[in-house]
């Protein structure tokens, strides 16, 4: 029964193929002409719409267009990334300046707090130099008001305060103020002797000028013998008559 119920089947694709045509000999030769290279050997081209074919002019007028709008993106791009590095350029000069600002309103306040404070470190320098303790009593005193004093120097030097030595210096007027100008030997000429009044810097910046004694060159001496010869002179000169 297996063997019957097969045979049908086979039945069935014999008369399938049976029923497909066969090409005819003109239509075989056709195929096979066009499957086969030309004489110089190259495959048959392909057919070429003309110019003016409506599709070939739609796609050439839509490249046109993404290509201008290509373009004006290019060129919107260009103008918004310089728009973006002046930004950039202005924030970073207006950081810059608004830093400058803090940093000199910062040194200014500084610099008149301190100074305010500076007439209390004369008092205290004045205070050590012209008090000489004498009893047990006066010199606990002393220590603790000079404690108190060497707490506010080193305090003043966290900050950035410094004083002036300008002794033996060359006077500078951006930082000395002379107020006793003294005829001497023994230091050059322009040099600072003695600072009477204590000068101060922050960092760079003078907080306060020191005011110093400066050298003078002394006069020439004239000795007696030039002094005799000077009125010798003077005497034997002509008179009038």
């Amino acid at each position: 029964m297996t063997g019957a119920a097969q045979q049908p089947e086979t039945n069935n694709s014999s008369s399938e193929k049976e029923k497909i045509p066969k090409p005819t000999e003109s239509q075989s030769e056709g195929v096979k002409a066009a499957n086969q290279p030309s004489d110089d050997g190259k495959q048959p081209e392909a057919s070429v719409a003309p110019a003016d074919h409506p599709a070939l002019v739609t796609l050439q007028q839509e490249i046109a267009s993404l290509r201008t709008q290509l373009e004006l993106q290019s060129k919107q791009a260009d103008a918004l990334k310089a728009q973006y590095i002046r930004c950039v350029a202005d924030f970073e000069n207006f950081r810059k300046r608004t830093e400058k600002t803090q940093e000199e309103l910062q040194h200014r306040v500084k610099g008149e707090t301190i100074t305010e404070l500076l007439p209390v470190i004369d008092n205290f320098e004045r205070a050590r130099v012209q008090i000489k303790p004498k009893t047990d009593e006066e010199s606990s005193i002393h220590k603790s008001y000079q404690g108190v004093y060497r707490q506010l120097v080193d305090a003043l030097k966290r900050i950035g305060v410094s004083a002036m030595r300008p002794e033996g210096e060359p006077f500078d007027p951006n930082f000395h103020e002379a107020v006793v100008r003294e005829q001497t030997s023994e230091y050059p000429e322009g040099t600072v002797m003695e600072q009477l009044q204590r000068g101060y810097l922050l960092g760079s910046r003078v907080l306060r000028h020191a005011m110093v004694k400066v050298a003078t060159a002394p006069e020439p001496v004239v000795s007696s013998e030039e002094e005799s010869g000077t009125a010798t002179d003077v005497d034997s000169s002509p008179q009038e008559n």
